[in-house]
């Protein structure tokens, strides 16, 4: 069974920091481009931070460069965000998703179907 599991959400003062989780079952990280997205203030989905399949390619959406790193331990299975001077406007539901064999740019632009999709971790900014 193909599934993406996420975890470290939390609520964190401005200027914290939190590190996201993004563990695969029933496939290898390496093999696929993978994204993390969030919901904007439109609730439209957004593009965050992706790495390519393959290679350590990364791409990161204008808003969060400097702030976020996606990485990637192919021991554990897991593709990471390090999220650091988190702001308010941060705040949101944050979901990861895989896609086989892409890019990290091309995984950033938000599609209708992934290879695999998790169920969404919640981070909360606020003082």
């Amino acid at each position: 069974q193909v599934q993406l599991v996420e975890s470290g959400g939390d609520f964190v003062q401005p200027g914290g920091s939190l590190t996201l989780s993004c563990t695969a079952s029933g496939f290898r990280v390496e093999n696929y481009a993978v994204g993390w997205f969030r919901l904007n203030s439109r609730n439209l989905r957004e593009g965050v931070s992706c790495i390519s399949a393959l290679d350590d390619t990364t791409y990161d959406a204008e808003f969060v460069k400097g702030r976020f790193t996606i990485s990637r331990d192919p021991a554990k299975n897991t593709v990471y965000l390090q999220m650091n001077n988190l702001q308010e406007e941060d705040t949101s539901l944050y979901t990861c998703g895989a896609l086989y064999r892409k890019t990290a740019q091309y995984m950033c632009v938000p599609r209708g179907q992934y290879d695999a999709w998790g169920q969404g971790q919640r981070v909360t900014v606020t003082s």
